[in-house]
């Protein structure tokens, strides 16, 4: 039976969904096949955006071959089916919960929503479906007090402790009398200046709601979470997109500027990352705050409102398509008063599609709970097998343990700005960004991504530039470089960002999502060099298949090696292997196993394996070996009894690029596999490689293994 979490709160608007979606990270860490359960949806009429997020963060993860959660296995009943018949629908719940579990090591079941009864009736009822489920309580408390008009606004005041020990007081009872278990209690939006006290008062007041005291969290309140991005806007003006960029409809406004006055007095009223609201026959007003946003000498804007019922001049778009603003412009009919309290009553949907938020929920809630203590209450045992998403925490878990400094020179793409907002918010590395500064930030901002924390660089920086050309002429003096030709090449972010390894100015470097596998190693083959007793820079992907994790190298450097190549490669790959957690077992591939095959290419796979031998006597090498003898343990048996290497195999080393390549993308492709590399071994300092397709997850994973590269000695 899957160990699951019943997540709950006693009044709307708590934050669960920030809530569930650090528990379903920290349980991933943990149980290879982590499901979703929604007791009663929120809507029948469209479908539950957090159970979407919910599925989305698992989806890519489904487990040891499973196939993944539809949306529909997810949701147990409507609030009709609830007022209907209580009864019948707490049976259904149960039968729709029971099939969602026995495919799972654990489930998160999200408590309802507040969207229908009232909060007492309905505290009551969550808990009354946690007990028959079977599945403890994480009772989830507000820290912020909504009332009125102040709710209708969006505005809200902070609780006291006494106030939230009351809260948790109140709620105990209707857990109590629901026969629901309390495992622990997490505040949520607290006051930040007393979040020790609000943790000490809710302790006190749950202590004996439980054998053992339940543990207490308190999280901060965090004005991002909250705030709607514009297109919550659109949603709550049911506007329309005029112009601009859709993709930046995802920044969040953190602000509410009414715009109803004259040019002169909205320019100096304008906010960072507000929304405007300007009345549409206010042209002028219109132009000048998309030319503000422009000019870089003004706050940086999320959008634009255009309200009443008044037609936009041709002349005055086409000027605004030759300004060429990308900043969302939206139209509605609605009168000045009620588009405001429109936009301010909006609330921020945390949603798989707002990386930023995203990002920002998930370190909150990393800094804040003892993920380890949480899953120790849950009694939730570590799995055996390792899943994609598994060994991606743990990449991200190392990496931050001892955080590096990584440089990343493609500062123009929009994948790589929004990795960096993501590894920063999650304190996964420190990072430099090249590029010239104003771009990266203006478009960072655009993007709605948070580059605050990130050291930006031009790489035509003088006085970098004049001590990385003195180096580079030094270390290029037997070609006949000259420091005039180094000072051109060192601008080349490649170069730049290489030097800066070099130097120790950064630990590692992460290229190649807008630039050839040439152009970024080849200055690392010209500056940082192989590691002593390395003759060849070489490559791996690290394949995450729904159980585990194995190495397959060369799949990206060296066309045609030759036997002492080969064997170099086996021996790096294996090291590469231990690095990562994975038990190195070397399978030395060819079209034969064993002594039945002869010809030249079986011959140099032959000789390759004795040379790895000796050169790392330690490793268990097997060659040469087929894949299917080298994989599959009853092939094995039949080919090669009593090998340690065969149907075991964790480190795969293939005979030549075409053959490696090809390999890995086929098993990408057919089996599911998350390939993540190429990741280059050999090097003096780290250095790797990006797909020109990657994906902004792949550079998070890619920047996560350069800084534990960087980590060893």
């Amino acid at each position: 039976m899957a160990r699951s979490i019943y997540i709950t709160s006693a009044e709307g608007h708590s934050g669960k969904s920030t809530i569930a979606l650090g528990v379903l990270d920290a349980l991933g860490r943990t149980a290879a096949r982590v499901g979703v359960f929604r007791p009663i949806a929120r809507s029948t009429v469209e479908r539950d955006y957090v159970v979407e997020m919910l599925l989305d963060r698992r989806r890519a993860d489904p487990g040891a071959g499973d196939p993944p959660l539809a949306y529909e296995d997810c949701i147990g009943v409507t609030y009709d089916d609830v007022r209907a018949d209580p009864g019948a629908a707490l049976s259904t719940i149960v039968d729709r919960f029971k099939a969602v579990e026995a495919s799972c090591d654990a489930v998160v079941v999200l408590g309802s929503d507040y969207t229908d009864v009232g909060s007492p009736a309905e505290l009551a009822y969550n808990a009354r479906i946690a007990a028959n489920l079977g599945t403890p309580v994480l009772l989830v408390l507000g820290g912020r007090a909504q009332q009125g008009q102040a709710e209708r606004l969006g505005t809200t005041t902070a609780r006291t402790p006494e106030e939230m020990a009351q809260l948790a007081r109140l709620a105990l009872p209707e857990l109590v009398r629901g026969r629901a278990e309390l495992a622990a209690t997490v505040v949520n939006r607290a006051d930040p200046e007393r979040m020790d006290e609000i943790s000490a008062a809710v302790s006190a007041a749950t202590r004996g709601a439980a054998s053992s005291p339940p543990p207490v969290w308190t999280l901060p309140e965090e004005p991002l979470l909250v705030a709607p991005s514009m297109g919550d806007i659109v949603r709550a003006l049911d506007a329309t997109v005029l112009r601009g960029d859709e993709q930046l409809l995802t920044r969040e406004a953190l602000a509410v500027v009414v715009a109803g006055m004259s040019m002169v007095n909205v320019l100096p009223r304008l906010l960072e990352s507000a929304v405007v609201v300007i009345p549409a026959d206010r042209t002028e007003v219109l132009v000048a705050a998309l030319l503000a946003n422009q000019s870089g000498t003004f706050p940086s804007l999320t959008g634009i409102v255009l309200n009443g019922p008044f037609e936009i001049p041709a002349d005055v778009l086409r000027l605004i398509d030759g300004v060429g603003s990308t900043l969302p412009i939206v139209t509605t009919e609605l009168g000045t008063y009620e588009t405001a309290v429109r936009v301010m009553s909006a609330r921020g949907r945390l949603s798989a599609d707002s990386r930023r938020r995203y990002d920002t929920a998930l370190a909150l809630f990393e800094r804040h709970v003892d993920t380890a203590a949480l899953t120790r209450v849950l009694g939730v045992a570590r799995a055996t097998v390792v899943t994609p998403l598994m060994f991606e925490y743990g990449l991200l878990e190392r990496a931050r343990a001892d955080r590096k400094h990584i440089v990343l020179p493609e500062g123009g793409d929009d994948r790589v700005l929004r990795a960096a907002a993501s590894l920063l918010a999650r304190g996964v590395a420190d990072l430099t960004v090249l590029g010239e500064p104003d771009a990266i930030r203006g478009r960072a901002t655009e993007l709605g991504v948070d580059l605050t924390d990130a050291r930006l660089l031009s790489p035509f920086d003088p006085e970098l530039v004049d001590r990385f050309a003195e180096e580079y002429a030094r270390l290029r003096a037997h070609k006949g470089v000259t420091k005039e030709q180094a000072a051109d090449t060192v601008t080349d972010v490649s170069y730049f960002g290489t030097m800066m390894v070099h130097l120790g100015l950064a630990d590692g470097m992460v290229s190649g999502a807008a630039h050839t596998t040439a152009h970024t190693i080849r200055p690392a083959f010209e500056i940082i060099k192989t590691r002593p007793g390395v003759s060849v820079v070489s490559s791996v992907f690290l394949m995450a298949l729904a159980d585990r994790v194995l190495v397959y190298g060369d799949c990206a450097v060296i066309p045609d090696p030759t036997s002492e190549q080969l064997a170099d490669i086996a021996v790096s790959s294996a090291a590469t292997a231990a690095q990562f957690g994975i038990e190195p077992r070397v399978a030395m591939l060819s079209y034969s196993t064993g002594e039945s095959g002869s010809g030249a290419d079986v011959d140099k796979v032959r000789v390759a394996t004795a040379l790895a031998r000796e050169r790392a006597p330690e490793l268990p090498i097997e060659g040469p070996i087929q894949y299917d003898a080298a994989a599959d343990a009853a092939v094995a048996r039949a080919k090669l009894p009593g090998s340690a290497v065969a149907g075991r195999a964790t480190v795969f080393v293939f005979p030549d690029l075409n053959t490696g390549n090809n390999t890995y993308k086929a098993v990408q492709r057919s089996a599911g596999a998350v390939a993540i590399g190429p990741v280059l071994q050999g090097l003096n300092k780290p250095i790797n490689d990006l797909s020109r397709g990657a994906l902004v997850q792949d550079i998070i994973n890619t920047v996560a293994i350069t800084a534990i590269q960087a980590q060893q000695p």
